[in-house]
This record gives structure tokens, sequence and C-alpha cells, in this order.
């Protein structure tokens, strides 16, 4: 696959924003030209919609969102085949007990075990996700990154997450980043692209809006918070920034994408925490896995044990739910 590039928006996108993508000094103005973030208030309302009370029947229908929600993932160099297909088991079958568990939406590995995971979920419904272009740092060639995100795509990946180039993108070098993220989208062909914009290395919430709406403007699917591999990772003042970007660019376009925080997120009461900054700010249509995400596997375990709660009554340990 041949991926292309050009110094344009994605198709159909209005002109104002069409216009936006012209050239380097467009985006450059553009960009330069967003509103400011409110730190205190972006702050205060995302403590404000943390307090929110969800109790009895509308908690387990929390819960059972946020799993269907949760992209299961393994990121490790002693990754293996056969650790790829007990996630695989465990994706579809999350609780084998409670056979009314949800699925998971996805299974994230790296590329060269996107084929252990597509041939594990064959026929599950379950997404294989892959991590791309020289995840985490992305510190190589846009070559050798197309190159990876082709391995992925070529494996029959569904989705692709890739990290954005930060150190670009803080030297103010907006045009080269947009056409990256292009080029990975012209390579990703039917797979979906999650753009990784890993907000714990942008130093400011202005940042994060910036570098929301250029991923947005280059044909992103989703705005993704982070690689889980750098501190702090998902924060909710950061997804309320993102999530209002995808808002803001519904209301311009008619488009609908996704926005998933990622690390950090370990608890039932911080996924449901997420779950009401999703409704309150993007809106109740943003409330499925086809737009929003959860990349924390360590948030399955928790979200599976109060789900046993709510079920049965009582509270069961950790003995009886698989552990990561």
């Amino acid at each position: 696959m041949t991926a292309t590039t050009s110094t344009s928006a994605a198709p159909d996108t209005p002109a104002p924003l069409v216009d936006a993508t012209r050239d380097d000094a467009s985006l450059r103005r553009f960009l330069l030209g967003l509103p400011g973030v409110d730190q205190v208030g972006v702050e205060q309302r995302a403590a404000g919609l943390g307090t929110r009370s969800i109790k009895k029947d509308a908690k387990r229908w929390a819960i059972d969102t946020a799993i269907s929600m949760v992209d299961l993932t393994t990121l490790e160099g002693a990754d293996t085949q056969g650790k790829v297909r007990a996630l695989a088991a465990k994706a579809v079958r999350p609780d084998p007990e409670r056979q009314d568990t949800p699925r998971v939406a996805a299974v994230c590995v790296y590329p060269d075990l996107v084929a252990t995971a597509v041939e594990a979920l064959k026929g599950s419904g379950v997404h294989v996700a892959s991590v791309a272009t020289g995840f985490p740092a992305g510190r190589t060639s846009r070559e050798i990154k197309l190159a990876d995100t082709k391995i992925a795509v070529d494996a029959d990946a569904h989705e692709v997450d890739m990290v954005i180039d930060r150190g670009a993108f803080l030297e103010g070098r907006y045009m080269a980043v947009f056409e990256e993220i292009q080029a990975v989208k012209a390579a990703c062909g039917d797979a979906h692209l999650k753009v990784i914009l890993e907000t714990g290395e942008l130093a400011t919430y202005d940042n994060v809006r910036r570098a929301s709406w250029l991923a947005l403007l280059a044909g992103g699917d989703f705005i993704k918070t982070s690689t889980g591999k750098v501190s702090p990772a998902a924060t909710l003042p950061v997804t309320h920034i993102m999530l209002q970007a995808v808002h803001d660019w519904h209301r311009l376009t008619g488009e609908l994408r996704g926005v998933k925080p990622a690390g950090g997120i370990r608890t039932t009461k911080d996924a449901i925490k997420y779950l009401v900054a999703v409704h309150e700010v993007a809106g109740e249509q943003w409330l499925t896995p086809d737009l929003f995400r959860f990349g924390a596997s360590s948030l399955l375990n928790d979200l599976l044990l109060q789900r046993r709660t709510q079920v049965d009554g009582h509270y069961s340990g950790p003995d009886y739910v698989t552990v990561d």
C-alpha cells in the first residue's frame, strides 16, 4: 500500500476548516487562534462532574457500558502469542461464570502479534487494535512509521493507534505533524485511526486543544490521550478538553469522532466519572464503544468485581475473576 500526503483537510470538511489547512501559515494561524483554555474553569467542571452519584440500575448500566468500551491491552517486550490468546479469551468472555457480561471493545497489541489476535478473535465481534508508528516514543523516520502501520493493516487490524511527533508539535511544526497523520491515515486503508497525543508531554491545556484539533483536521477517527507509558496519562480535565473538541467538530461538520483516555484509570468509580463527562460534555450519542474507549486493562478487573457485587448483592474478592 502506498501512502500519499496532501496539505488539505479531510474530505467534506467545511470551507473554513479547509482554509485552515491550506498551508503552514494558515494552519498555524488557526491553531494559535483557538480560544485559550480556562484552567481553573475546566478543572472545576471536571471535579464537579466527578461528584455525580449513580446508583442501582443506573450503576449496573454504567458498569456494563464501561466494560464494552475497554480496549484490553498488552504492550510489553515480553508479550507472547500465548499471552495474546489468553487476553483474547478474556476479551470475549470477561467473566466466564456470568454469560451476560458484555464483551470488551478491542484487544490492542503490537503489529507482529496482530495475526495471532485476529485468529483468536475471529467471529467474536471484538476488534483488534495495533499500536504503530514507533510506539511509544515515535522517534523514527516516517518511512518506518508507515511500514509499521502496513504490518498491522496487512495482518487485518481493525484499528491503528499512532503516536504523534511531540517534538515537532512542541517546536510549532504543525504542518509536519498534520501531514504525518494524513500519511498514516492513508496507510490505514479501511482501519480506523486513533491519534495518540501523549498529553502528559504537551505541558498545557492550550496545547491539548491545539493537538486535538490538529488530529481531527488530519482525519483521525479517534483522539487518544496517551500511550500509558508516560505520567501523567489520562486525566478528567484533559479528557474534558478532548470531548469538547469532538463535540465542536460534530457541530461544525456533522461528523462523529471518538475519544480514548488511556492510562491511570483503574477503578469503577473512575470509569463512571469519565462516562458522566462524556454525557455532559460531548453528548449521549458518544456513550458507545464506537465513539468512546478506555485504554485501561486493569480497569476491567475492578469493573467485573463491582458487577458481581451489583448482581449478587455482596462483594466478591479478586479470586473470583482473572486478574491481569
